[in-house]
């Protein structure tokens, strides 16, 4: 376990050191919530090859159809409508805050579509060289996640279009928080709280830098981060031995992560 872990961590810092920064500050803001049992069996597959990447990833698409993910989408929804009356306000905030400026200039970095997926890669790739199948099965998850992540951001971005707080297209929903939380979520299914709270910390982290450096709306990154966390959750169905729900939620004068305890499985 201890060996996966650092697999995993290693090649996270290795393509994320290699990023430049950008600015950032958000909230996550969204009821907490309980989920329902994924309609889709259990599996325990791991993906060795190109091709069962490639057949993986059709499965977990089959796969996002389900009464958690109906759950944790209406979470995300009621919080980016709960959220968009504070748009305007939190952006002028956090926007104008020089602090928050120097503090999160790498979420755009760390968040961004190459630097995850890139990671998800060599993750597979150390598992796949070194011969340990628990890198590997990672690194598999974390390719269709973000695949799976990727995907519905842009599907939902084209059909919305809203124009982002710097003026340009295509802001609803944060594909920085998208891809994050799916990250943290499949880190946390394969390998416990003391890497997914890290993990789900950087998300948030990423989050909020999007809002920051107004290119999102906290509305945006709110339903960004349930979009994460639906397909890192399908993409590791069977994985951990916790049932928990996790999503965005309202804090005073802001938003954070909600995480709700449903025992063992």
């Amino acid at each position: 376990m201890k060996q996966a872990r650092a697999f995993v961590v290693a090649s996270f810092v290795l393509v994320a050191g290699s990023a430049a920064p950008a600015s950032v500050a958000a909230q996550i803001l969204t009821p907490p919530t309980v989920t329902a049992p994924a309609v889709a069996p259990a599996r325990a597959d791991t993906a060795k090859s190109l091709n069962d990447l490639v057949e993986k990833t059709i499965n977990d698409f089959r796969r996002i159809p389900s009464w958690e993910t109906v759950t944790i989408l209406t979470a995300g929804s009621l919080g980016a409508f709960a959220g968009h009356a504070a748009d305007a306000n939190v952006t002028r905030l956090m926007a104008g805050s020089n602090g928050l400026h120097g503090a999160l200039r790498f979420g755009e970095t760390i968040g961004g579509a190459r630097t995850q997926t890139a990671a998800a890669f060599a993750t597979f790739a150390i598992g796949r060289i070194s011969g340990n199948e628990k890198v590997t099965r990672i690194g598999a998850d974390l390719i269709g996640a973000q695949i799976l992540t990727q995907t519905l951001t842009a599907g939902i971005k084209m059909s919305v279009g809203r124009t982002r707080p710097d003026g340009t297209q295509y802001s609803f929903p944060s594909g920085h928080s998208a891809t994050t939380f799916a990250t943290a979520t499949v880190l946390q299914r394969n390998l416990g709280w003391k890497v997914g709270i890290p993990a789900y910390g950087l998300a948030t982290y990423v989050a909020a830098s999007r809002v920051q450096d107004k290119r999102h709306f906290l509305s945006d990154v709110t339903f960004g981060a349930a979009i994460g966390i639906v397909a890192g959750r399908t993409v590791t169905i069977g994985r951990g031995n916790a049932k928990f729900a996790v999503a965005p939620a309202a804090a005073p004068g802001g938003g954070a992560v909600s995480f709700t305890w449903l025992g063992k499985n």
